[in-house]
């Protein structure tokens, strides 16, 4: 059987990588199979990834992934541009010059990734971007919540596609909030912060609406051809 440590982890990697479908329904027997483990651990891997978001329990119901419609998304979006906002005005209060060169460090990283075109690895370092800004200006409790959402947010990406579009002046959003830490300019810190998830946010939209109509052309040319042929 599985280390029970591994179980919550092995759920969360087959949401994101779409193995487990938005909105499917999970039980405890399906999963102790499929992992290869006892019910307890499914249980304790159930109860944490509720606590992330990505699984929602209901009484006599059970368990199911998360399911996601534009307005869960907007929801979703709206409280992490408040939430953000508000920790990089904090960060802009605190930060040091050796965290402004560690910061442009990573910022670094991400643009040499943008530049290869490996978009996987430019979200998992925009990612890294993101949460050092909010370790500077945060206590542990908006960090948490905020992991949560990138875990969220990561499935979706995964589910809808990215390519250059989501990256199109991610960049020298993160430049100039750079500049905004340095200088200490609360005001400004927190307004590129918030209008940098606020672009986000109509970025992942568009991607799901582009998504859902391509797959239903593919669906009504099947159908198309199916009558064809009957």
């Amino acid at each position: 059987m599985k280390p029970r440590t591994d179980i919550a982890q092995k759920i969360r990697t087959d949401i994101v990588a779409g193995q487990l479908p938005f909105g499917s329904r999970l039980t405890i027997d399906q999963l102790a199979l499929r992992y290869d483990t006892s019910h307890m651990p499914v249980r304790e891997a159930l109860r944490q990834l509720s606590g992330e978001g990505l699984i929602v329990t209901e009484p006599n119901r059970g368990a199911r992934v998360r399911a996601i419609n534009e307005s869960f998304i907007t929801e979703l979006m709206d409280l992490r541009s408040g939430i953000e906002a508000q920790l990089a005005k904090r960060a802009a209060e605190r930060s040091t010059e050796l965290q402004i060169r560690q910061l442009e460090a990573i910022e670094d990283r991400f643009e040499d990734a943008i530049a290869q075109e490996d978009y996987e690895s430019a979200l998992v370092v925009n990612k890294e971007f993101h949460n050092f800004i909010n370790s500077i200006g945060a206590s542990s409790y908006p960090i948490e919540l905020i992991k949560g959402h990138w875990l969220l947010l990561a499935a979706l990406w995964h589910r809808y596609g990215y390519g250059p579009e989501r990256f199109a002046g991610v960049e020298n959003d993160h430049r100039h909030l750079i500049m905004a830490l340095e200088a200490h300019d609360t005001h400004a810190a927190e307004l590129i912060t918030g209008a940098h998830v606020m672009k986000s946010k109509q970025q992942l939209l568009l991607q799901i609406r582009k998504t859902k109509q391509l797959e239903q052309e593919r669906k009504n040319e099947q159908s198309d051809t199916h009558e064809q042929s009957a």
